[in-house]
């Protein structure tokens, strides 16, 4: 192997074909004894100093080395360092000069952050050479350099425990279709009653993202909605974990509904041969096929001598020799090969997964955008029609509008996450005195906040469940929107998407005692509505029919660059909190 000597083959060394004859034996005499010894350790010291030089020395390099700076993912780092040990220890020179390499494990959402300027990292970070786990990563990088090769792959798949896997098979087919039914919380009585979704958070994890960027593209091709997808990403923006070693402690944990995550091949695989688990982890396969995580190989050094380094480190990692490293570290070659190592044994199978393409950038960052969205908090004020009219059949059910909306608005809550800050007020006409349409029911908090020994949501269900509509009441709505319009202005929260939830029926303002009429409503919306704080209305107006008041609710909404639905049958309401939801989106 170039650059590497035997000691046994240094000039005079022990050579077996000549051995001279033993020297004449001579008495020792007394000052005499160590003399031989002494000779012996000289001329072990001469010979190893000799070895040294020898094996150490780089033949063509001179002057000063040429340093480069590896940062490599935390799951590849391993496999990338022994690579490099080996490269550096060859004696390869590059221009006359000897490369000494340094690798580092670091977050790939951190390196891209840094490459980008935006978002949190965990300190400097700026490599001659990048290996993340993903392309994906690049997408949010401007003027990305394009890869000069891979330096592995591995699929991204379900896992369970053995235990649940077991436990799967007579209600659960690993599948992109199947984790989105159990994922989705507009159907939490579905399948996501026996199985739960865990996520890795698609902003800090190629796997997580890659997950969903499947998902999505198999619920698409499947004609699914947007809405389903809001319902699927409002789900998992609430069942994330941070690390699969966080993934791996869950999936192992008895439940009542069996854990299913989401992660790379790779990481089961060392799950299972580095903590060697009483109830190790098991891969499945979606049917439809996945995305793999490419490990592209991105040269980023500027000078042109550490450009050359980094190009034959590349070329080290994309050998023979460097293939077969990283799958002794449980990866695929960029091919999808799989090493023996992939075996059932290890929780995993050799055997290569259908492909499904990653995505273009635009749809990458689209999806990353959503995800961002959906994860903001939520402040939302209910405002619930309760005048004479709700007290009006909703359909041909014979249910009441009153009793529709409460039933839906509960169904609706289930939507949202404890720590979303929600209230309700009550509005008809006089209800707190001459003028004043509206009253608070329940005050805005988090859900799971405790009130007198009840939680929030709790607090809400009861009301709702309680409403009903005033046989004599009218409709002050045009003074209660602007009542609830200042109230959210003026509590805005800009960590949060701040909402107007209007539940009506098809009458609008009609409002006996005068107050705000239709115009000024709306000249007051427009007025007070501030993109940079903006609160939005959103309005569900039950069986409005007349051309003028879907026109007038149409453009107080738009005034705050909300949205007005009005759905005529129980059923259209069901997906309107989607809808809702879906708007962040947009």
């Amino acid at each position: 192997m170039g650059g590497r000597h035997r000691t046994d083959e240094l000039d005079g060394g022990f050579d077996p074909q000549y051995e001279p004859p033993p020297p004449p034996r001579r008495r020792a005499g007394r000052g005499t004894v160590f003399v031989p010894l002494a000779g012996a350790v000289a001329l072990a010291v001469l010979l190893g100093v000799a070895a040294y030089v020898v094996v150490n020395k780089s033949p063509g390099c001179a002057g000063e080395k040429i340093q480069l700076s590896v940062v490599a993912a935390p799951d590849i780092q391993p496999a990338i360092q022994k690579i490099a040990t080996r490269f550096g220890k060859s004696g390869r020179a590059v221009d006359g000069r000897c490369v000494a390499v340094t690798v580092k494990a670091a977050e790939p959402a951190d390196v891209a952050n840094a490459m980008a300027g935006t978002g949190p990292t965990s300190g400097k970070l700026d490599p001659d050479l990048w290996i993340p786990d993903s392309s994906l990563w690049l997408s949010g990088v401007k003027n990305a350099p394009e890869p000069t090769g891979n330096a592995a792959s591995t699929p991204v798949v379900l896992a369970a425990s053995k235990t649940g896997a077991g436990k799967l098979q007579s209600a659960f087919s690993p599948s992109w279709t199947g984790l989105m039914s159990a994922a989705n919380a507009a159907n939490p009585d579905g399948l996501a009653r026996k199985v739960r979704v865990l996520a890795l958070d698609p902003t800090q994890n190629a796997s997580g993202l890659g997950a969903l960027l499947a998902g999505a593209a198999v619920l698409k091709q499947g004609g699914g909605s947007e809405e389903t997808l809001v319902g699927v990403l409002r789900q998992l923006s609430e069942s994330t974990v941070s690390t699969p070693d966080s993934l791996f402690a869950t999936l192992t944990k008895a439940a009542a509904r069996i854990p299913v995550g989401v992660t790379s091949e790779q990481a089961v695989w060392s799950y299972n041969t580095t903590t060697t688990p009483s109830n190790p982890a098991v891969a499945l396969y979606p049917a439809e096929g996945t995305v793999s995580l490419d490990y592209p190989i991105i040269v980023t050094a500027k000078d042109a001598a550490t450009r050359k380094a980094a190009q034959a480190l590349a070329s080290e990692v994309t050998s023979p020799n460097g293939r077969k490293t990283v799958q002794d570290y449980g990866f695929r070659a960029p091919d999808g090969k799989g090493g023996s190592l992939l075996k059932p044994d290890n929780g995993v199978s050799a055997k290569k997964p259908a492909a499904i393409p990653l995505p273009d950038a635009a749809t990458v960052t689209r999806l990353s955008q959503a995800w961002h969205q959906i994860k903001l908090g939520t402040r939302l004020l209910a405002l619930i029609d309760i005048s004479g009219t709700m007290a009006l059949p909703a359909d041909k059910t014979g249910v009441t509008r009153m009793r529709a909306i409460a039933d839906l608005t509960v169904e609706g809550l289930k939507l949202f996450p404890d720590k979303a800050e929600i209230g309700i007020w009550a509005f008809s006409d006089n209800l707190r005195g001459e003028g004043v349409d509206w009253k608070p029911v329940v005050q805005i908090g988090p859900l799971a906040q405790q009130i007198n020994g009840v939680t929030r949501r709790d607090v809400i269900n009861q009301a709702l469940q309680r409403a009903e509509a005033i046989p004599t009441g009218n409709t002050g709505l045009n003074d209660t929107l602007w009542a609830a319009y200042q109230k959210m202005t003026k509590e805005y929260e800009p960590d949060k998407v701040n909402t107007i939830l209007l539940f009506t029926d098809g009458v609008g303002n009609d409002d006996p005692n005068g107050g705000i009429s239709n115009t000024e409503i709306l000249s007051k919306l427009k007025d007070a509505y501030d993109p940079k704080r903006p609160v939005s209305l959103l309005i569900i107006s039950f069986n409005t029919q007349k051309d003028e008041d879907q026109a007038q609710m149409t453009s107080i909404a738009k005034a705050t660059g909300g949205a007005a639905y009005f759905p005529q049958t129980i059923l259209e309401i069901r997906n309107i909190f989607l809808k809702g939801i879906a708007r962040r989106l947009q």
